[in-house]
C-alpha cells in the first residue's frame, strides 16, 4: 500500500482543504508498507510501545530495569527517537452509557449510586481535562548519499560526454525504476532489521512494541496536527471500576 504526501491529506482530511498547505512543512512524501519515505530519501518506522508502572516496582526491580533499558541502547550503533502522545479523552459517550445503564437498573440503590458516579465524573472533567498518553519510538535508516563532490564530479563528467556528443548513459538503463524499486525493498528490508532489533531491545524489559502500519500511521499524523480537533473517545462498555462502584 503506498499512500502519497498529496492523497495523505485527501484520505486524512477529505472535508478540510485549508490544512492542504501544511503539506510544505512535513518531511513525509509518502507511506509505503508501514514505512514512512521522507522527502530526502530517509525511511522512518514507527513502533507503539507498551508502558510499565515503574513507581510501583521494588528498588531491586527498578535498578534491573534501569541497567538492561542502558544494555540496549548501548547496543544500538543507530539513533532512535523516544517520543510520548498526548491525547484528550472525550467521555461522553461513556456518561451517556452510564445515564442508560442507570435507567435500566432496578434496584434503587444500585441507581443512585450510579447517578452520584455520574455526577462525580461530569464534575471532576469539567474542571480537570483527562488524557491518555501513547508512547512510541522513531527506528530511522538514512541510506548513504552521494556528497555534494560527488555529485559535481559526476555532472562535470556527463558535461563533458555531452560536449563529446556523447549519449547520457543514464538515459540508456530501462530498468531505472526497476532498480531503484529493488534498492528501496532492500532498505525497508534493513530498517525493518533495526526495527526487530528494538523489538527485541524492549521485550527484555517487558516492553510490548508493534509497528504502525499505513493507516495507523495517517491516524498518528491527522492527531499530531489537529490536537483539537480529534479527540480519544471511551469503550461504550463501562469500566470495570464503574461496575465496581455499582
Amino acid at each position: 500500500m503506498v499512500i502519497s504526501s498529496e492523497n495523505f491529506y485527501t484520505k486524512a482530511m477529505p472535508d478540510t482543504k485549508e490544512a492542504l498547505p501544511t503539506q510544505k512543512f512535513i518531511a513525509v512524501e509518502r507511506i509505503e508498507n508501514g514505512t514512512l519515505v521522507l522527502k530526502g530519501g530517509g525511511l522512518r518506522q514507527i513502533l507503539m510501545v507498551s508502558g510499565i508502572n515503574f513507581d510501583l516496582k521494588s528498588e531491586e526491580e527498578q535498578g534491573l530495569i534501569i541497567n538492561t533499558f542502558q544494555g540496549f541502547l548501548n547496543s544500538l550503533n543507530f539513533s532512535i527517537q523516544i517520543f510520548i502522545h498526548s491525547r484528550k479523552v472525550n467521555i461522553e459517550g461513556y456518561l451517556e452509557n452510564l445515564e442508560k445503564r442507570e435507567s435500566q437498573e432496578s434496584n434503587e440503590l444500585l441507581k443512585n449510586q450510579i447517578l452520584e458516579y455520574r455526577e462525580f465524573i461530569r464534575a471532576f472533567v469539567s474542571e480537570n481535562a483527562i488524557m491518555t498518553k501513547s508512547y512510541f519510538i522513531v527506528v530511522p535508516y538514512d541510506p548513504v548519499q552521494l556528497s555534494p563532490h560527488g555529485e559535481a564530479f559526476t555532472s562535470k563528467i556527463l558535461g563533458m560526454l555531452k560536449k563529446k556528443g556523447v549519449e547520457n548513459p543514464v538515459k540508456r538503463l530501462p530498468e531505472a525504476n526497476a532498480t531503484e524499486d529493488r534498492v528501496l525493498r532492500e532498505h525497508m528490508e534493513q530498517l525493518t532489521q533495526r526495527s526487530n532489533q528494538v523489538i527485541g531491545g524492549l521485550n527484555q524489559i517487558n516492553l510490548r512494541a508493534i509497528p504502525l502500519n499505513d493507516d495507523e500511521l495517517i491516524e498518528l499524523f491527522y492527531n499530531l496536527y489537529n490536537p483539537e480537533a480529534v479527540e480519544k473517545e471511551l469503550p461504550d462498555t463501562p469500566h470495570a471500576d464503574t461496575e465496581k462502584k455499582s
